[in-house]
C-alpha cells in the first residue's frame, strides 16, 4: 500500500516541479536559476513540517507526501547540473552563490518548519 502511495505522490510532484520551474525561470532574466531553487525550498519546506508533524500524520499519508511529493517535486540533479553549468560559462559568483544559498535556505527552511510540524503536531495531539 504504501509504495503505492509513493508513486501517485510522485506522479503529482515530479510535474509540478517541472510546471513550477519553467514559470519561474520564464519571468526571469538572470541566469540564476531561480526555478529550480524555488522548487526545492519548496519541497524542503514540506519535508520539514511532514517531519516535524511525523506522529500526527498516519503513515499512508505520510508516504504520499514525503518520499512521493516532495521527493519528486525537489530536485538535486538539475541543481547540481545548472550550478556545474553556471560555473563552466564563467558565472562562477552564481555558480557559488547557487550552491551556497542552496544548502543553508533548504536546511534554515527545514529547520523551521520541522519546528513547525511539532508544535502543530503538539497541539492536534
Amino acid at each position: 500500500m504504501n509504495w503505492l502511495m509513493v508513486v501517485l505522490g510522485a506522479l503529482a510532484g515530479a510535474p509540478l516541479r517541472y510546471l513550477a520551474d519553467r514559470a519561474v525561470q520564464s519571468r526571469h532574466e538572470s541566469v540564476f536559476p531561480w526555478g529550480t531553487f524555488g522548487v526545492n525550498l519548496a519541497a524542503c519546506a514540506g519535508l520539514g513540517l511532514l517531519t516535524g508533524a511525523a506522529t500526527a500524520v498516519p503513515q499512508p499519508l505520510g508516504a504520499l507526501l514525503g518520499p512521493g511529493f516532495c521527493a519528486a517535486l525537489s530536485t538535486y540533479s538539475t541543481f547540481s547540473y545548472e550550478t556545474l553549468r553556471l560555473a563552466e560559462s564563467g558565472a562562477r559568483r552564481y555558480a557559488a552563490a547557487n550552491a551556497l544559498l542552496s544548502v543553508l535556505a533548504g536546511l534554515g527552511i527545514a529547520a523551521l518548519t520541522t519546528a513547525l510540524g511539532q508544535a502543530l503536531a503538539g497541539a492536534l495531539g
